[in-house]
């Protein structure tokens, strides 16, 4: 107690030393009203601390954001009919400030920086590199917040940081994208975000805590059904003050008042539009002058997980769970609702379908198949064992096709539906499910005030001079004593700090183990499972029966704590495929570094691979899952990943012979600006699946070098021979492609060249021509020529279409 006493009375010391240079900086009184000089700053205490435009609209300064929560910001100046303002920029939207002691400063180098409470670090600032110029703050009649020199030169402004709103004549850049607000009381980045994608056109999309998803322009069709260009050489758009919005991707559109002089904003809302809205100055509020989404059931996880939307006359957008579901967050859609059943249904007796005409739930399937019967769609539903549903749906070609769905999110309600959705549930159910109807209510509970930010922190007063000299004195008096305490408190706290930080961060979806309970469930790291470049895998299981592969990793240095591998994996948690092996949780204390995956019970395709277990069915079913699953990574997910160590060793395959893509996208992370496109400090893989351009140091590392690795893996799954063998390079003389076409030349055009480079030890029949088509595609996959290789949708694609191709002909025969 005596040493906890000594350290607040030295951390009081030191806070009170700092306090005379803390108001050296003049008051921003001095300056009109317009701009804040060098060496000003405005304060969060004082309410008469802000800066105005010439014209009066618009205001910039501390905006209350929650109790005792502060954000520095730029609103419209005149309230609306309900007394409050609306924000169109905010500095530092998810760190907000105390109310007490903050400010926003401008340094005589020209940096502009803001305060919590008077600590030493700035929270948010301009980065602006000292100048000895001086410069000044300026809120001009645009609405644009900057900083210049006395030349009008400006050298930072909030246009180009926006958040989710813009204003007339602010452009929309590749690197300016809009985010929306998590809630009207809570103004922190939310999950909704309109951006220019890598083929130039603007898009939104959802990225939620759990999933991701482009949802505008409709993702079924292409960007030129939708109307847009993908050709622009520039990626920007603005509104005019006519009310008119250009974009280089061919996006145009008027407002409906547009002509008029009206006060005008663009944003991101936080139910996942895009609208433009006027302001009705008489009445005080803003009008809908267009907006992106007509049907807002259409934007992806409005409802959550296990819900569905649908619009109701005279009551609007309208959130249900489905039948045998309950609400997981009574004020909160987005979280969606959660069986009160179980959910791992595997035997056809067990369970019983319930339909729902003119609903369907988009994306997540498990598996489609066209032209097909209700009958046979079930057994295609019920031979899956995450199946949660499947869609009916009558096409446009004239025959039905069955989506087996293996998450229910995305679900809405439209007439203009050709076909229902049936929803797996157990057959005990049956009879309370037939009384249910699928809209049961909102459930939301909307009499309980919302929650808003609330800031939990303490800071010191200012005493008197009088107390500073005798605590002065007393410092001097004990300060070795003092001194010893504080090592001894930071020795004692620092675990402990550093475990509430992670569970802090765990908050994003994983679990945080201690290195003690992961030693406990591997017993001593004591069946090892897997080996790699990146570490070795242990077989665990915990106290409740989960069996787990846990990972202990090489690739993460000492000197990178929790930060850096929560930052790293957070994202991929984001990611949910059923091809992907799915992250539990993870470890990290000091020097431990581990990550908690699921257990694959048949191990990984290589120790499968010379088994008899693996026949050609088999085989082709793990080509397409892998590819689906490699798909997923480069093209459907919000930040692209590269997987770079694709090899049988990291293809798992489950209890059902499904394949799972394992030790994918660690470091690997590519946003699709490309920014961060080819940062790669060495090469990555393992020799036999690697890409020739890694041995290129100029050449850029795109997905395809995942493509041709998976085009060898396909190689050595048809043959049997693996690409790292000496046996291989000896009698082959060659990499497997160079060897199948030597025999393919051989052949002089005849098909016997099949029967020579198929792995005669693989148990079963083939068909030639699908095992043909199947080798030719492998071959395009690992061809030296990166251009010449498909993308890996296309190469889902083609085995779908040999898959097509096959069943037509067995039904046929």
């Amino acid at each position: 107690m005596a040493s906890l006493i000594l350290f607040h009375i030295i951390g009081l010391l030191l806070l009170l030393s700092n306090t005379p240079f803390l108001s050296s900086s003049s008051p921003a009184s001095f300056s009109p009203p317009s701009v804040l000089n060098p060496g000003s700053s405005l304060s969060v205490e004082n309410k008469d601390d802000f800066l105005i435009s010439p014209n009066g609209v618009f205001t910039a300064g501390f905006y209350n954001v929650g109790e005792n929560a502060y954000c520095f910001s730029v609103w419209f100046t005149k309230p609306l009919q309900d007394k409050t303002h609306t924000i169109v920029w905010m500095a530092n939207r998810d760190v907000p400030v105390n109310g007490k002691r903050s400010e926003l400063s401008l340094l005589k180098t020209g940096n502009l920086v803001l305060r919590d409470a008077a600590q030493p670090l700035p929270i948010w600032s301009t980065s602006i590199i000292n100048s000895q110029e001086s410069a000044q703050l300026v809120m001009n009649n645009t609405g644009n917040l900057h900083l210049q020199y006395q030349d009008s030169q400006i050298i930072w402004q909030s246009f180009d940081t926006p958040t989710d709103t813009l204003l007339p004549l602010q452009p929309l850049t590749k690197d300016t994208p809009l985010v929306s607000s998590r809630s009207s009381t809570n103004r922190s980045s939310g999950f909704y975000k309109l951006y220019f994608d890598n083929d130039n056109v603007i898009r939104l999309v959802y990225n939620g805590p759990r999933i991701a998803g482009i949802y505008w322009p409709d993702p079924k069709i292409t960007a030129w059904a939708a109307g847009r260009s993908t050709w622009a050489n520039r990626r920007t758009a603005m509104l005019d003050l006519s009310g008119h919005f250009v974009s280089s991707d061919s996006l145009f559109f008027n407002t409906t008042d547009s002509e008029n002089q009206s006060m005008r904003r663009l944003t991101v809302d936080i139910d996942g539009n895009f609208r433009a809205y006027s302001l009705d100055e008489t009445r005080g509020t803003w009008e809908v002058t267009w907006q992106a989404i007509g049907d807002t059931c259409r934007v992806h996880g409005i409802c959550g997980e296990n819900s569905t939307c649908s619009v109701v006359p005279g009551y609007g957008r309208k959130c249900s769970c489905i039948p045998n579901h309950i609400m997981i967050n009574q004020t909160d859609w987005s979280y969606g609702c959660k069986p009160e059943f179980d959910t791992t249904l595997c035997g056809n007796d067990e369970d019983y379908f319930l339909h729902f005409p003119n609903f369907d739930f988009y994306g997540y399937e498990a598996r489609f198949v066209p032209n097909i019967t209700l009958e046979e769609c079930k057994k295609v539903c019920l031979g899956i064992c995450n199946c949660k549903g499947f869609h009916f749906n009558f096409e446009t070609d004239g025959y039905f096709s069955c989506y087996a769905k293996f998450k229910l999110i995305n679900g809405f309600r439209t007439v203009s539906s050709n076909g229902s959705m049936y929803l797996k549930a157990p057959k005990s159910m049956a009879s309370l499910s037939k009384s249910k109807n699928i809209v049961q209510g909102d459930g939301l509970i909307c009499s309980q005030k919302l929650p808003t930010i609330q800031l939990d922190r303490a800071y010191e007063k200012n005493p008197k001079n009088e107390s500073v000299k005798s605590l002065m004195i007393f410092t001097y008096v004990f300060g070795a004593l003092e001194i010893i305490c504080i090592i001894y408190f930071f020795y004692r706290t620092r675990s402990q700090s550093t475990t509430r930080q992670g569970y802090h961060q765990a908050a994003t979806g994983f679990q945080r183990f201690s290195y003690a309970e992961l030693k406990k469930a591997t017993n001593n790291f004591s069946t090892e499972i897997g080996r790699g470049a990146g570490g070795i895998v242990y077989k665990g299981e915990f106290p409740d029966k989960r069996v787990a592969a846990i990972k202990v990793l090489t690739e993460f240095s000492n000197t990178q704590g929790e930060a850096e591998l929560l930052a790293e994996i957070t994202t991929l948690g984001r990611l949910n495929h059923m091809n992907l092996i799915d992250i539990w949780g993870y470890c990290a204390e000091r020097k431990h570094k581990l990550l908690v995956y699921e257990y694959m019970e048949n191990g990984s395709l290589a120790q499968n691979l010379h088994s008899n277990e693996l026949d050609w069915g088999k085989r082709f079913d793990i080509a397409l899952g892998t590819a689906k699953g490699l798909a997923y990574l480069h093209e459907e997910c919000l930040e692209w990943v590269l997987h770079c160590d694709v090899k049988p060793h990291n293809i798992l395959i489950d209890s059902n012979w499904n394949p799972k893509v394992a030790d994918f996208g660690l470091s690997k992370l590519q946003d699709r600006d490309g920014t961060r496109n080819s940062l790669f400090t060495r090469a990555r893989g393992t020799r036999g699946y690697m890409a020739p351009e890694w041995l290129f140091v100029n050449h850029p590392i795109t997905s395809k070098v995942d493509v041709y690795s998976y085009g060898v893996v396909m190689l050595e799954m048809i043959t049997g021979r693996s690409p790292a063998s000496d046996e291989l390079s000896v009698e082959s003389k060659g990499r497997p492609d160079s060897w199948v076409k030597e025999k393919m030349m051989e052949a002089g055009g005849k098909h016997e060249w099949i029967q020579e480079v198929v792995d005669l030890k693989v148990n079963g029949k083939y068909d030639e021509r699908k095992m043909e088509t199947l080798i030719m595609v492998a071959l395009r996959c690992s061809d030296e020529d990166k251009d010449a290789r498909p993308t890996m949708s296309q190469v889902v694609d083609m085995l779908l279409h040999i898959e097509e191709d096959s069943d037509y002909s067995n039904n046929n025969i």
